[in-house]
């Protein structure tokens, strides 16, 4: 029975060495396994941050094209706006002359029948040299435009 103790002494031993073995072999195999992952890990972070460092610098190079472009644009908006404001200047000037030049004719045309003859076609008379139907046409009286207006006091005394 000595001889069988000692042997299962010496089995038993030997499978403790062997399952120590075993439990160091999956410790290592586990270790290199953690290894791995954090590698991969640290590879996908770093694929990760080189990503967003690339959207970073795509980022600014669209920030400083739309800087570039908003410039451009309110140069454009600018000189769109001074434009603007002459052609309005202009366009008051324009009316203010034809004001005034409609109250010049409406003083030549009064309605007691002085100038009847129509000459300038400003009384339209339809089928007339003026022919304007009542309004005065500026294109028709261009045609008249070589004879100057004098100013006289004869035009300004009652009869």
């Amino acid at each position: 029975m000595a001889s069988s103790s000692g042997t299962s002494s010496t089995s038993s031993s030997m499978e403790e060495g062997e399952l120590a073995a075993l439990m160091e072999q999956r410790k290592r195999k586990r270790m290199i396994s953690n290894r791995e992952s954090a590698r991969r890990s640290r590879m996908r972070k770093q694929k990760h941050l080189d990503d967003l460092m690339a959207m970073v610098t795509q980022l600014k190079k669209d920030n400083q094209q739309i800087v570039a472009n908003l410039a451009v644009t309110t140069q454009h908006y600018a000189a769109v706006e001074a434009e603007n404001s002459i052609l309005k200047a202009q366009a008051a000037e324009l009316s203010h002359r034809l004001q005034s030049l409609n109250e010049i004719l409406a003083f030549l045309n009064p309605s007691d029948g002085v100038f009847d003859d129509d000459t300038y076609g400003c009384n339209g008379g339809g089928d007339g040299p003026g022919g304007g139907g009542g309004f005065f046409n500026p294109l028709q009286m261009a045609f008249h435009m070589s004879q100057p207006l004098i100013a006289s006091s004869d035009v300004f005394q009652e009869y």
